[in-house]
C-alpha cells in the first residue's frame, strides 16, 4: 500500500506524489474503458504542516514543548469538529449523526441479543425436560449412574446408597436421608432444601455446605471432601461455544452482502443502496417473532447480518465522500465514536429484556432501522461526484 499524494507533497517529495496521483488516474480511465487519457496537473495546492516542537526553540524544557505540542493537537482536533458543524456541513453532520445512531442501536443491540436469546431459548428447553418426582419411598438402593435435571419433593430414602456418580441440576426439596452413604459424588448445579439427614455419611464428595439450604444434620459425618476447584465448566463451555459459533455463522453471513454491496454501490447508488437495505432490515425484524427455535433464530440473524452489511458499507462510503480531505478523518472519527455509544446503549436496552419480551426488542429495531432509512433518503448522492 503506497503512502497518500498528500503525504509526498506535505514533505516535498512531489514526484513520488505525481506518480501515486498518476497511478491512481490510470488505473480509473481504464475501468471506465478510456485506457488512452492522459493524466495532467496544471496546480497542485498543500497545506503547510508546522512543527511547535521546532519553532518554539531548542531551550525550551522538553515537559514544556511537549506540553504546547499536546495542547496544539487537541486545538486542531477541536477545530476540525466545529468545522464539521460550520453552516455548510452543520446539516450533513446532523443528519449523519441521527443516522449512525440509529443503525448502531438496533444493529448491535440485536446482534448480542441473539446469542442471548438462544441461550434463553435452550435453557426453557432444558428446564421443560425436568422431570419432577413426590414423596418417594426408595430403600436399600444402589445409585450409580448419573442422575440429571431432576425434582425431588418430600421424599424418604433409607439405607440407599450413591456411589461413584455425578448429579447435574438435581434439587431435593423437603426430603429425609436416613442411614444414606455418599461416596465419590461430583455435582453441578445440584442443592438441598429443607433436608433432614440422619446418621448419613459423605466420602470424597463435593458435596459442601452451601449445598445444603436450611437443612438438619443429625449424626451425618463428612470425610475426606473434595479439595480444590470443584467447578464444572462443561455448561460454560457447551454456552460459550454455541455463542461463538453463533456469532461465527453471523459473520459468515455478511460476506454475500459485502459481495452485492460492492458490485452494485456504484450502479445504484450510496443513497439507493443504504435507504433501501435499512428498510429490508426493518422488515426482516418483524420475522423474528416466529423465531421459537434454536435453528430458527440462527437463520434470522444470518439473514440480518447478511442484509445490514450493505447498509454499513453505503454508510462508510457516503460518510468520508460528503466531507472534504480536511475534515473527512475528524468526521468519521466522531462518527464512529457516537456510533460505539449508541452500541453501548442498544446491547445495553436488549440485554436487559431477555427473556421478559421479544417484542420490545423487535419494535425498537424496527423504529430505528426505519428511521434510519428516512433520514438517509436527505442525505445528498455522492455517487459521480467530484470529491473535495
Amino acid at each position: 500500500m503506497p503512502e497518500s499524494p498528500r503525504f509526498y507533497l506535505e514533505n516535498g517529495k512531489h514526484d513520488e506524489g505525481w506518480m501515486i496521483l498518476k497511478q491512481v488516474h490510470d488505473t480509473n480511465m481504464r475501468a471506465k474503458g478510456y485506457p488512452e487519457r492522459v493524466f495532467t496537473v496544471t496546480t497542485i495546492k498543500t497545506v503547510k504542516q508546522i512543527d511547535e516542537l521546532v519553532d518554539i526553540g531548542i531551550d525550551t524544557p522538553v515537559w514544556h514543548r511537549y506540553r504546547l505540542k499536546i495542547m496544539s493537537l487537541s486545538q486542531q482536533i477541536r477545530n476540525n469538529i466545529l468545522a464539521c458543524f460550520s453552516p455548510e456541513y452543520k446539516r450533513t453532520t446532523f443528519m449523519l449523526m441521527a443516522v449512525w445512531f440509529s443503525m448502531s442501536f438496533s444493529y448491535y443491540g440485536l446482534t448480542v441479543w441473539f446469542p442471548d436469546m438462544i441461550k434463553y431459548i435452550q435453557k426453557q428447553e432444558y428446564d421443560s425436560r425436568t422431570k419432577t418426582f413426590t414423596k418417594e419411598q426408595v430403600e436399600h438402593v444402589t445409585f450409580n449412574f448419573t442422575l440429571e435435571n431432576q425434582v425431588h419433593r418430600e421424599g424418604h430414602y433409607f439405607n440407599d446408597k450413591f456411589l461413584n456418580l455425578k448429579m447435574k441440576s438435581m434439587v431435593f426439596e423437603d426430603s429425609v436421608f436416613e442411614e444414606c452413604y455418599f461416596e465419590d459424588i461430583a455435582s453441578t448445579h445440584t442443592f438441598f432444601r429443607n433436608c433432614t439427614f440422619i446418621a448419613s455419611l459423605f466420602y470424597n464428595t463435593d458435596l459442601f455446605k452451601y449445598r445444603f439450604v436450611n437443612c438438619k444434620l443429625i449424626n451425618s459425618t463428612f470425610l475426606h471432601n473434595k479439595e480444590g476447584c470443584m467447578l464444572d465448566f462443561s455448561d460454560d463451555f457447551n454456552n460459550a461455544y454455541m455463542i461463538y459459533f453463533v456469532n461465527f455463522l453471523g459473520t459468515l453471513a455478511v460476506l454475500p452482502g459485502n459481495i452485492v454491496s460492492a458490485l452494485l454501490m456504484d450502479k445504484i447508488g450510496r443513497l439507493r443502496m443504504l435507504a433501501g437495505s435499512s428498510v429490508i432490515s426493518c422488515v426482516s425484524c418483524f420475522f423474528l417473532m416466529f423465531g421459537n427455535s434454536e435453528s430458527g433464530m440462527i437463520a434470522l440473524l444470518c439473514l440480518f447480518g447478511g442484509i445490514s452489511i450493505a447498509s454499513w458499507n453505503a454508510l462508510d462510503v457516503i460518510t468520508v465522500e460528503l466531507y472534504p480531505s480536511d475534515k473527512r478523518t475528524t468526521a468519521f472519527g466522531f462518527l464512529n465514536a457516537l456510533c460505539k455509544l449508541a452500541a453501548v446503549l442498544g446491547i445495553s436496552i436488549f440485554q436487559s429484556l431477555v427473556g421478559i419480551t421479544k417484542a420490545v426488542p423487535i419494535l425498537f429495531a424496527a423504529g430505528a432501522l426505519a428511521t434510519g432509512s428516512f433520514l438517509a433518503t436527505k442525505l445528498p448522492e455522492t455517487r459521480g461526484q467530484v470529491l473535495q
